[in-house]
């Protein structure tokens, strides 16, 4: 069944939809593409060409979609990067449709904001309207470890305790979302774990089990960041748990997935994901990572 995915959208390279839309085709999803931005390429090279779509035409295309009759077979809606405030309200719309049609339809929502190093890279009004407006209505979410803490009005810091990001987690959950998947975990345990060097992890919460992942960390030179990563991330386990509805096997299939693309891309010595090269790790990952069940801090 299809997804729904609404996101920005590079020419050059691999960010939001450019990110998303294949990987989730490649493992056998249609998807419904919506671009809110079209850029030559992603923002991290410091200059590019095009705009940012009107919010309004996502709602035109979702009106659309609804005069087909086919928003009644949306799956799932996913959305990225917001770079305007109405945008977020018409996805927040989009989602309220999809679901009017398809009462059974997941809102996976991450929450681009920012990250550890580079803080907040967003209009000062998103983080706001992530927080009060798109979050209560998401059903996964999958914050990167400084946009949790921030969602959460914790102090993010350069890592934290495990016993702080659950606390986030416990947080989170509160404000709606059933299912958070926290990426680019750098936890202070881990510091002991990672006898072959340095480690990043990913951990998924359903507000009753707790597990979390560890995978070599790739640093690239160049980069604070791969870019796009994140969109891969979460586009791979949206669909991992559609096709499972368990995120231990979600969790463990997309960090293998993502390392898989990742560890290619730093091989090759490139400033973009090798999507298209790679796209085996997203069918059949070559390698196997073991998630490993936590304490769930229980509040009350």
């Amino acid at each position: 069944m299809p997804v729904l995915s609404i996101q920005s959208h590079v020419v050059y390279g691999h960010a939001g939809n450019s990110a998303a839309v294949f990987p989730l085709q490649r493992v056998g999803r249609e998807v419904w593409a919506i671009n809110t931005v079209e850029f030559s390429n992603h923002t991290g090279y410091k200059a590019w060409r095009g705009e940012a779509l009107s919010p309004s035409l996502v709602e035109e295309l979702v009106l659309g979609l609804e005069e087909r009759d086919v928003l009644k077979h949306c799956e799932a809606v996913l959305s990225g990067y917001l770079g305007d405030p109405a945008t977020g309200r018409a996805i927040i719309a989009a989602v309220k449709k999809v679901r009017s049609h398809a009462p059974g339809a997941l809102y996976c929502c991450d929450p681009v904001m920012g990250d550890v190093g580079r803080g907040f890279y967003v209009k000062p009004e998103i983080p706001g309207i992530f927080k009060n407006e798109v979050i209560p209505l998401a059903d996964i979410a999958t914050p990167n470890q400084f946009e949790l803490f921030a969602l959460t009005g914790m102090e993010p810091g350069e890592t934290a305790a495990l016993e702080d990001v659950l606390e986030a987690v416990e947080r989170l959950h509160g404000a709606g979302p059933r299912i958070i998947l926290v990426t680019s975990l750098k936890i202070r345990e881990m510091e002991k774990e990672a006898a072959g060097g340095p480690e990043i992890g990913m951990l998924v919460s359903d507000g009753k089990d707790v597990y979390r992942i560890n995978t070599p960390e790739l640093r690239f030179e160049t980069l604070a960041s791969m870019a796009g990563s994140g969109d891969l991330a979460a586009s791979v386990f949206l669909s991992r748990y559609l096709e499972t509805a368990d995120i231990k096997t979600a969790l463990e299939l997309s960090a293998a997935s993502v390392y898989g693309i990742m560890e290619l891309t730093h091989r090759a010595g490139s400033r973009e994901l090798l999507l298209i090269a790679a796209q085996e790790q997203l069918a059949s990952p070559a390698a196997a990572f073991r998630a490993v069940k936590v304490q769930h801090l229980a509040k009350g």
